[in-house]
């Protein structure tokens, strides 16, 4: 048996597969003891399950009264009197709401009550007839002490962990089956309560503090906690208890029914009337979010105004559980959930009764730990055993068959059954398998390679090192044709700046200027072609792919520009390196089918590119000069920029080119796309545009002149000035019924 081991780990390619297994076993281990940076993989796989599918929203006899920002246009600021809160819940009442609970904790005294006033008052004014009058008149929060105990209102309360207060008492018990699962849930020690008098009135009262997980994302709600060793329940929870006038929830643990493993006890579900509720071991909810859905909620105002009619009242909150709470803008109790950033706390509670409700239900089954950990060994172990005789790539597609296997298991379990599998561990343990065991079998080999770099590093780009690396075949000279985004700068006046330094000093400024800027581009995943002079010439997608290589063109031309601003600033002020004050670029931009490849003689190569698409690019960059902008970019690059800030610039015959283009300049990003500035400016300049392929010379300056004050904030001054004399001269000559619009250039 030791022979066959020994001859086995011989053949695998210098005993590959204990390494493997080592990394395996160390995946195992961190399975077993659990590392949160490592679960919260599977937490935000199991978000991105519920963004694709999210829950169908179903009519359940559930509805939001959002405190929102036009109720607090209407009825003036928060806190309201709660005389007005007493309204409301009495209107909610009389419509026949089953539960009305209140995501708000009325812990304090109401300070617009008019024996407060009178009290405040008589501090600065003494005693009067109107003192008297404000104290004769009904408390508010009496008023509201009264309308909670003629509704069935169940209250919210917050539990704390800092110090240590009076446990809350809950209007309903919570009955065990089986032993306390008190050490399982959350557990808190101090509580801030509704004031005693809406407490002793009130038909249920549940805690609304919400916790979320270790990236601040709610994506369970606790319907029990303890608070100094007492169960309580959520408001949620109790809500749903109140409205079916129900006594104790009952709490199954896992010591109930013969469930009990060994160990603490933990919860497995609560009853509360008729619904059973499957929990964590906690005792909490796994949230299945549905889509904002409008039918959901109704805003405060249209209950307290009367703007809803009896009837209409009725249709809304007849035996219906109805949370309260506030969205408006300065109000929001803003939580993150796995569909949104930013979502109100009172949705949580509202979606977690419509899932107790409708029965529809996330799931971590109890054998979810135990099949991942399956999963794990057995093909951990196969991978591990078969890689070094398979070979790197078809190692790689067996990898990749039960890598996909995984996730296509875990991802059909969400959507068959509502099942949370993770499949975290056991890719992970693969990729550690393939890793390992392929880093051992070409620790050789990736020596050998190490020394081409050394060699060649010095004298070429570290990608092109590495095409030559993995295959000798590139050295010969041909090219392939590639979808490509290629760039042109140029420095303005580099003739007149270059006549102003000696030639140290043209170097030194050239190095300053053109470090920068291949930073940007580096960055932006640019391959650097050449420098031609002052001018650079870089390119996108080769050679290697680059799926977003159009918009890291527009954002590294931007980006260049912008730099080179800071550089003026800074730069000028200093003095060990020449800078010859306002130093200004022209880029040009534009995508399209390229020949790129080892271009040159059998004597010298050179990677580069040619074809139509890097004249066009050429040529644009010379057009900034003539329109005045920094970035002019083609029209099959526009085509790939639809969320960009661009503005047409005109129609263009180039030099060289038959054909006219139409061409654009590149302005600024998405978020300047959508500032409301430019967008006034951009339809100004095509209304303008428009009127002036129109030959409508009045309207179209008539345009100029509205947009003369706006256009120093885009740049576009001498544009427009462009234009205004384009429209001078074809006033006293116009160009005739059969003008095509298109400007001939007559530079490059």
């Amino acid at each position: 048996m030791a022979n066959w081991a020994g001859r086995f780990f011989r053949k695998s390619k210098g005993g590959a597969v204990l390494p493997a297994l080592g990394a395996l076993l160390i995946v195992a281990l961190l399975q077993l003891v659990g590392v949160p940076q490592l679960e919260r993989l599977g937490l935000l796989l199991f978000d991105g399950y519920q963004r694709a599918v999210p829950r169908p929203y179903e009519d359940a006899p559930v509805r939001i009264v959002d405190i929102d920002d036009e109720s607090i246009r209407r009825l003036g600021q928060w806190p309201w009197p709660r005389t007005d809160i007493a309204d409301l819940t009495r209107r909610l009442g009389d419509a026949g709401a089953a539960s009305i609970a209140y995501d708000i904790v009325f812990s304090e005294p109401d300070r617009t009550s008019p024996g407060r006033i009178a009290a405040r008052l008589q501090r600065t004014n003494g005693n009067s007839p109107t003192l008297a009058a404000l104290r004769a008149l009904p408390d508010n929060d009496a008023t509201l002490a009264a309308a909670i105990a003629a509704a069935p209102v169940t209250l919210g309360y917050f539990l704390g962990r800092e110090g240590r207060g009076p446990t809350v008492e809950p209007k309903a018990g919570l009955a065990m089956a089986g032993a306390s699962p008190a050490g399982a849930v959350q557990a808190f020690s101090s509580a801030i309560e509704p004031l005693p008098a809406f407490r002793d009135g009130a038909s249920g009262s549940g805690f609304v503090s919400l916790i979320g997980d270790r990236d601040g994302i709610i994506r369970k709600a606790p319907l029990i906690a303890s608070q100094n060793g007492r169960l309580l329940p959520s408001l949620s929870l109790d809500a749903l208890r109140t409205a079916q006038e129900a006594g104790s929830v009952i709490v199954k643990s896992t010591s109930a029914s013969g469930e009990f493993g060994g160990g603490a006890a933990q919860v497995v579900s609560l009853k509360v009337g008729g619904f059973e509720v499957p929990t964590t071991p906690a005792g909490e909810l796994w949230l299945y979010f549905t889509a904002p859905h409008p039918a959901r909620t109704i805003p405060a105002w249209k209950v307290l105004t009367g703007a809803m009619s009896p009837a209409e009242m009725r249709a809304a909150f007849d035996g219906r559980i109805v949370f309260i709470g506030s969205g408006a803008a300065g109000l929001r109790d803003l939580i993150a959930t796995p569909l949104r950033d930013r979502e109100v706390g009172v949705m949580v509670h509202t979606q977690a009764v419509e899932q107790m409700i409708l029965g529809r239900y996330l799931v971590r089954p109890d054998w979810a730990s135990g099949l991942e950990r399956s999963l794990l060994l057995a093909l951990g172990l196969i991978l591990a055993l078969v890689l070094p005789r398979l070979g790197a790539m078809r190692g790689a597609v067996l990898g990749a068959i039960a890598v996909g296997g995984i996730m296509a298991g875990s991802w059909g379990a969400f959507l068959q059954y509502q099942y949370l599998l993770d499949p975290t561990y056991p890719v992970l343990g693969l990729l550690a398998v393939y890793v390992v065991g392929t880093g051992v079998t070409f620790y050789r080999e990736e020596r050998q390679r190490a020394y081409i770099h050394r060699a060649f590093d010095r004298y070429l780009s570290p990608e092109l090192v590495k095409r030559i690396v993995d295959d000798p075949g590139q050295l010969e000279l041909g090219g392939e044709v590639r979808e490509m985004t290629v760039l042109f700068c140029d420095i303005r006046r580099f003739s007149a700046i270059s006549e102003l330094m000696g030639p140290q000093e043209i170097i030194r400024f050239l190095i300053a200027f053109l470090t920068p800027m291949c930073d940007i581009l580096l960055a932006r995943k640019a391959t650097i072609d050449k420098f031609i002079g002052d001018a650079i010439l870089a390119f996108w997608n080769a050679p290697l792919d680059d799926p977003d290589q159009h918009a890291n063109a527009a954002r590294g031309a931007l980006e260049m520009v912008a730099r080179l601003e800071q550089m003026n600033d800074v730069m000028t002020a200093q003095s060990a390196t020449p800078w010859p004050g306002d130093v200004r670029i022209g880029i040009g931009l534009n995508a399209g089918p390229c020949c790129v490849g080892n271009m040159g003689s059998a004597q010298r190569l050179s990677y580069s590119l040619i074809g139509d698409t890097v004249n066009l690019a050429s040529r644009l960059e010379g057009l900034t000069k003539y329109y005045g902008v920094s970035i002019v970019i083609g029209a099959a690059l526009r085509q790939h920029l639809p969320e960009f800030a661009i503005l047409p610039l005109d129609r263009v015959r180039v030099v060289g080119r038959e054909a006219p283009e139409q061409v654009y300049a590149l302005m600024g990003s998405e978020d300047l796309a959508l500032a409301p500035a430019f967008r006034r400016i951009e339809a100004m300049h095509r209304d303008m545009l428009a009127a002036y392929a129109a030959q409508d010379w009045t309207l179209a300056r008539a345009w100029i002149a509205a947009a003369a004050p706006h256009v120093a904030q885009f740049g576009l001054g001498p544009l427009h000035t462009l234009y205004a004399e384009r429209i001078t001269r074809f006033e006293a000559q116009p160009p005739g019924e059969g003008w095509d619009g298109v400007f001939a250039a007559a530079e490059k």
